[in-house]
């Protein structure tokens, strides 16, 4: 599970650095996608961007919230799927404490940007982590809890074995 969620930091903030310090050019396009650089000092969609320490605060409420689930998952699959949304609430979270205008006011150095979107979102490799990881534990998840509900009642219309 560490492993997980370091992968995805240590992939997220290497790409933003790569992407901020010009490395990749802004307006490259691969694909279906294009680099454009944004500073999103709000939460996802820019809201409440005028708030940045109220944001800080909310994102670490989520990243500690993500620990939590990712640490009491009962499936693998589940663990693994939340270490990746850790991962991806921790990335955000290092850009919202660590990159200017200063330390909590941060903005997040969203790049991806998909053609075949609608409108002008932008995002990263921690939001796509989040993203992907929260559908995949809930996919886990439900499906655990079926086959869970599926033998235990076989279990329980099975006649008992005849005793000797």
């Amino acid at each position: 599970m560490i492993a997980v969620t370091a992968g995805v930091v240590i992939a997220d903030q290497v790409t933003k650095s790569l992407v901020a310090a010009g490395r990749i050019a802004d307006g490259s396009t691969f694909g279906w996608v294009t680099v454009r650089v944004v500073r999103n000092h709000g939460a996802s969609g820019g809201i409440a961007s005028g708030y940045p320490i109220l944001v800080t605060i909310a994102a670490v409420a989520i990243t500690g919230l993500a620990a939590a689930l990712a640490l009491r998952a009962s499936g693998r699959t589940a663990a693994i799927c939340l270490a990746a949304v850790l991962g991806g609430a921790l990335g955000n979270l290092s850009d919202r404490l660590f990159r200017s205008p200063g330390f909590g006011r941060g903005g997040v150095v969203d790049w991806i940007h998909f053609a075949a979107g609608a409108g002008n979102g932008s995002l990263d490799l921690s939001d796509l982590a989040i993203q992907f990881g929260v559908l995949g534990a809930v996919a886990a998840m439900l499906i655990t809890s079926r086959s869970g509900k599926t033998h235990g009642a076989a279990e329980q219309t099975d006649p008992a074995p005849p005793t000797i």
